[in-house]
């Protein structure tokens, strides 16, 4: 940005690019403005300037190396530093707990303790930030589903003993 020279024609030795001259050396340039910003909207070198675009018509202009280190256009993946994928893996515990719920159907004591490894690695996964949220809930929820069935069933067939002894004990007192 430039201003207006100012009035009376003076002129400042110290303005941005310019160099002043020290004392008692009239006409020489001196050292550069110390205090001089750097321009923030300067354009770095770019290093994939010289890279030749796999799109490029054939037989166009031939580039000596597409990209500095890597032997291709583009580099593999993950190379590009911040951008690393990460690395999650599968809470143990919520794959236990989904395979015990889900075999509760056939064994119905296993159905509980997966009600229950569910509810344990979901606190783990919390912690931890490992994957599996979805298969500690589906183990919780058919976990407790199936357990809820078994408690039914079994208050049903004590009721229908029940009954049916009760059923046996008056018909045989005549």
């Amino acid at each position: 940005m430039t201003y207006p020279p100012p009035p009376g024609g003076w002129q400042d030795p110290l303005a941005a690019g310019q160099q002043s001259s020290p004392p008692g050396v009239p006409g020489q340039p001196g050292p550069a403005d110390p205090y001089a910003q750097a321009d923030p909207y300067a354009q770095a070198a770019d290093p994939y300037a010289g890279a030749k675009s796999p799109y490029a018509p054939p037989g166009g202009e031939q580039y000596a190396a597409p990209m500095p280190g890597y032997p291709g256009a583009y580099p593999p993946p993950g190379a590009y530093p911040g951008y690393a994928v990460p690395a999650s893996r599968t809470n143990t515990l919520a794959i236990v707990a989904l395979v015990l719920s889900l075999v509760g159907f056939t064994s119905c004591i296993t159905a509980p303790i997966g009600a229950i490894m569910g509810h344990v690695a979901r606190k783990q996964i919390r912690e931890t930030g490992e994957q599996g949220e979805g298969m500690a809930k589906a183990a919780i929820i058919v976990g407790w589903i199936l357990t809820a069935l078994l408690i039914a069933f079994i208050i049903f067939y004590i009721v229908m003993i029940v009954i049916a002894v009760g059923a046996s004990s008056t018909s045989s007192s005549y």
